[in-house]
């Protein structure tokens, strides 16, 4: 006979799972199947009562640690596999009542939560971008880039797409011989390097992770030797003027409530003929808060804002959006490749650290990929000026410095995501 919490856990999962083929194993031994039976089968087990309860209750904080803590336990397919049935089948349902009240007044909170005064920024960036150097050198490419690729054509590489996704930036700034250009969260100083490359007399990179900027302080500059530099230093301290700026994957880091004070910063240090260029992760639904997991483990005081929230400090900053591009999949196909990177070296991972840890890493990987495929993150990239001249009147600019590389053009977002 069924107990209360499995028939509580049969009700929960057959309103989500009405197609594929999932088995849940319970604390009591209990085997519940959901879906039609097609595609892979996925058994997970749940080991107990306790954690049955705290799934139920809060999975967007709850699952993530249960799966760490071996709680949560995958015998047949992958975790990814698990969260990629639930997210795709649960897009159209809705959380029960607990969940809906915890997710309401977390987005309630959300603006008081994330205030990244700079010392807090500091401990922030600390957490995620200074661990161990080898870690990333397990999944990410030799440059290191650590943002999301762009995906010219189904199959290409992910250094090739890496590769890609600095030159279509590149392309946007219209970068000019005489250009003095700052990087806003220069990371390993890959993007810099190859701004330098490509032509700007100085290029400043300013970053808060110690690790990263000894790397990038270290790293071989071939031709921008003696044009690029790297500080470390928070945003909101830079001085001078600059004739281009660019920040790629640092925005999700700056906090709701500063990004009035982002957008100044900015405004401050732009050139009137200037151009800004903005790549971030971006939801394109309304409002919401941070994945509470994330927020703890991953990336403590981040934050995935939608346009509605970016655009209005902008406007207040003085600045002028000359062009929005909303980069689809690509940030799926880039996570598709770092997991499948990170999966082959997990041994490598757990030396550096211990089993929980890579179990930690594998989540965040995955989970971010469903998020990516199935729910509504995309990348925005968001180019700024202070005055209608500073950009031709067409965009035939962009494509002229970054042609289109050799491959097949054909729907390929829908190729991209049928092969998910």
């Amino acid at each position: 006979m069924a107990s209360t919490l499995d028939r509580i856990l049969l009700w929960a999962f057959a309103r989500i799972v009405s197609h594929g083929n999932l088995t849940v194993v319970t604390p009591a031994g209990t085997r519940l199947a959901f879906g039609d039976g097609s595609g892979e089968a996925v058994t997970v087990r749940l080991t107990d009562r306790a954690g049955v309860i705290a799934l139920l209750t809060d999975p967007d904080m709850r699952l993530g640690e249960l799966y760490m803590d071996e709680r949560f336990l995958v015998e047949q397919g992958s975790i990814y596999d698990f969260v990629h049935l639930i997210l795709r089948e649960g897009q159209n349902q809705t959380h029960p009542l607990p969940a809906r009240l915890i997710d309401r007044t977390r987005a309630a909170l959300r603006r008081f939560r994330l205030r990244n005064l700079p010392s807090r920024s500091k401990r922030n960036v600390a957490h995620h971008y200074d661990l161990d150097g080898r870690l990333y050198n397990l999944f990410l490419d030799a440059d290191r880039q650590y943002s999301c690729a762009y995906f010219e054509y189904p199959g290409q590489s992910l250094e090739g797409a890496q590769a890609a996704k600095k030159q279509h930036i590149i392309a946007k700034l219209r970068i000019r011989p005489q250009h003095k250009v700052l990087d806003i969260g220069s990371g390993w100083g890959g993007l810099a390097c190859s701004i330098a490359e490509a032509g700007a007399s100085e290029v400043r990179g300013v970053t808060l992770s110690e690790e990263q900027l000894a790397f990038a302080r270290a790293r071989p500059k071939g031709a921008a030797e003696g044009r690029v530099h790297f500080e470390l230093i928070d945003y909101r301290s830079v001085q001078g003027h600059f004739d281009r700026i660019v920040s790629v994957g640092m925005f999700e880091h700056v906090g709701l409530a500063h990004y009035e004070t982002y957008f100044r910063t900015a405004a401050r240090l732009l050139a009137d003929d200037g151009v800004m260029l903005l790549h971030t992760i971006g939801c394109s639904a309304e409002p919401g808060f941070t994945t509470p997991w994330l927020d703890k483990y991953i990336f403590p005081g981040g934050y995935i804002p939608s346009l509605s929230e970016i655009l209005p400090a902008i406007e207040r900053a003085g600045l002028i959006v000359t062009d929005v591009e909303v980069l689809r999949l690509h940030y799926a196909e880039t996570l598709r490749a770092w997991r499948e990177r990170f999966l082959a070296r997990w041994s490598e991972a757990e030396a550096l650290y211990d089993a929980r840890f890579c179990r930690m890493w594998e989540y965040y990987l995955a989970a971010a990929e469903v998020a990516f495929r199935c729910e509504d993150l995309v990348v925005f990239q968001i180019q700024l000026a202070k005055s209608n001249q500073a950009l031709p009147m067409t965009r035939d600019y962009i494509a002229a410095a970054h042609p289109p590389a050799a491959g097949n053009f054909t729907n390929v977002d829908t190729q991209l995501d049928s092969a998910a």
